[in-house]
């Protein structure tokens, strides 16, 4: 009899395999359920983190123009606008978003004369197209020009400083330091669904308009998130004229 009943125990203290098949499936279950969430939540923190790097890049931007009679930086090669505004925000890791991970390469340019150019970035600075295409007549090569000097677009040249973007988050493929919205091959070296924080919807086809989203720097200062698209719909918030800024830019 006593046997009898530390067979029985030992027999309640276990699991039967199917038992114990069971708890796995429902820890799976359970992990499947939790771990969308926290890597939304991870993904959420870096977003938090990206959007205050570019608000620090802002405030620099604010500090270059009132210490460069109102002028923005210009769009030239070499000396670059992270070299520009290095004095004012000093870290390069201002210029990496942590969402990029260890994905974006240090640029091929001289480190010791422009090290902030070299440094690896996860930002694009506006190429101001509707400003600099009038100022040299509609030259094709507009681009070379406006490279070679220093002539820029002033902070008065801005109607809406708080809704025009002076930086935002690029492709991590792309090399280009300044975003050109002329075109829709232009238009693809920006990222504007950088950060996904929400789950997706069935409808969305693709084109992130789920929760996703990217960073963006104005011309006031500021800094904020906007949804897929919204930078360019509907308002143009990279144009300074009222003309191309009322034009909706191809984004699908």
């Amino acid at each position: 009899m006593k046997m009898l009943v530390v067979s029985m125990k030992a027999r309640m203290s276990g699991f039967t395999l199917i038992e114990l098949l069971v708890v796995i499936a429902i820890i799976g279950i359970l992990a499947g359920m939790l771990l969308p969430s926290l890597g939304r939540a991870k993904e959420a923190a870096r977003k938090i983190s990206c959007l205050n790097n570019l608000k620090q890049l802002g405030l620099a931007t604010s500090m270059y123009v009132d210490e460069n009679n109102g002028y923005l930086p210009p769009r030239s090669h070499p000396n670059r606008w992270p070299n520009r505004l290095l004095p004012y925000y000093r870290s390069v890791k201002l210029l990496y978003c942590p969402t990029d991970g260890e994905t974006l390469e240090a640029n091929n340019v001289d480190l010791e004369l422009h090290p902030a150019d070299a440094a690896p970035r996860s930002y694009i600075y506006n190429g101001w197209n509707d400003y600099y295409l009038p100022l040299f007549e509609g030259d094709r090569k507009w681009r070379q020009l406006a490279a070679t000097g220093d002539v820029s677009i002033r902070e008065n040249n801005i109607k809406t400083t708080s809704e025009t973007v002076v930086l935002g988050e690029k492709d991590a493929t792309s090399g280009h330091w300044y975003f050109d919205f002329e075109t829709y091959e232009d238009i693809t070296q920006l990222d504007q669904n950088r950060h996904l924080t929400a789950r997706k919807k069935e409808t969305d086809g693709g084109n992130g308009a789920g929760g996703g989203g990217s960073n963006y720097s104005f011309a006031d200062g500021s800094a904020r998130f906007l949804r897929f698209g919204k930078s360019f719909d509907p308002i143009n918030l990279w144009a300074v004229s009222e003309e191309w800024r009322n034009v909706a830019a191809l984004t699908d």
